[in-house]
């Protein structure tokens, strides 16, 4: 037995001893857990947080003013420098009244010189309120023919548009051929309102229907001749206005 506890002895040589057990240990690496072995008491830590985050910023604020960390912007970088310099709701969207009495000036003056300036403009509230009153004046003489008025017209207004890309140089926009022919739909408007009262399958009304078919095409024909500068030209243009303009004094009519 001798030999043997000999053996052990120098087999299992440590530096461990006893009395150490009461000395605390750190098993952090200098991380502050401070927990003691022989007594189990720990610290209480919350969790475990990174080294960037124990680094704090330096406040540089006063008390009662904090700093501010943004710039406030105010309704003008927004919306311009001025509100006074914005153009008027209806001009954004495209309503002029002042241009609109122009051209049904224009149209009801058919020796009035018309402004090229103003009539190569996709203006379509006129001539929406044209149709609807043409409309209506039939309505108001039995006819319910909405259908047809618009029909008619975006089909006129598509023929209009091919033909004169092919006779002008410059070219147009459909929507400034559909505003000419709306504006100079207007003499029909009157044309219809007299169908209301009395009868136009007479003489009379035949003179009266081809006196307003002339006057819608010649308005329609000067409109478009001083806005594409197609001079020399204006009878060519006539020509399919009044075609135009007949068949809705057909509807008129009958």
């Amino acid at each position: 037995m001798s030999g043997f506890d000999s053996f052990n002895t120098e087999f299992f040589q440590t530096s461990y001893s006893i009395d150490e057990q009461g000395q605390a240990y750190d098993y952090g690496g200098g991380r502050p857990y401070g927990r003691q072995y022989g007594g189990y008491e720990y610290s209480q830590q919350s969790g475990f947080v990174p080294p960037e985050m124990m680094q704090q910023q330096p406040y540089t604020g006063q008390i009662y003013q904090p700093t501010q960390t943004y710039t406030p912007t105010s309704a003008q970088s927004f919306y311009g420098s001025n509100f006074e310099d914005e153009p008027p709701l209806l001009e954004e969207l495209g309503i002029n009244f002042d241009h609109i009495w122009q051209k049904t000036l224009t149209v009801l003056h058919p020796l009035k010189v018309a402004d090229g300036s103003i009539m190569n403009e996709t203006d379509l509230a006129g001539p929406m309120v044209f149709c609807l009153a043409f409309g209506a004046t039939l309505l108001l003489a039995g006819k319910i023919q909405f259908g047809y008025v618009y029909g008619i017209s975006a089909i006129g207004c598509l023929g209009m548009f091919c033909l004169l890309n092919l006779m002008s140089m410059t070219g147009v926009s459909f929507g400034c051929v559909a505003s000419v022919l709306g504006y100079c739909l207007l003499p029909m408007i009157l044309l219809s309102t007299f169908a209301i009262v009395f009868s136009l399958q007479g003489v009379m009304g035949i003179i009266l229907t081809a006196g307003i078919i002339g006057w819608c095409s010649f308005s329609a024909s000067k409109i478009f001749i001083s806005a594409l500068a197609m001079e020399g030209q204006q009878l060519l243009v006539a020509y399919p206005c009044a075609l135009l303009y007949g068949v809705f004094a057909l509807i008129s009519v009958f």
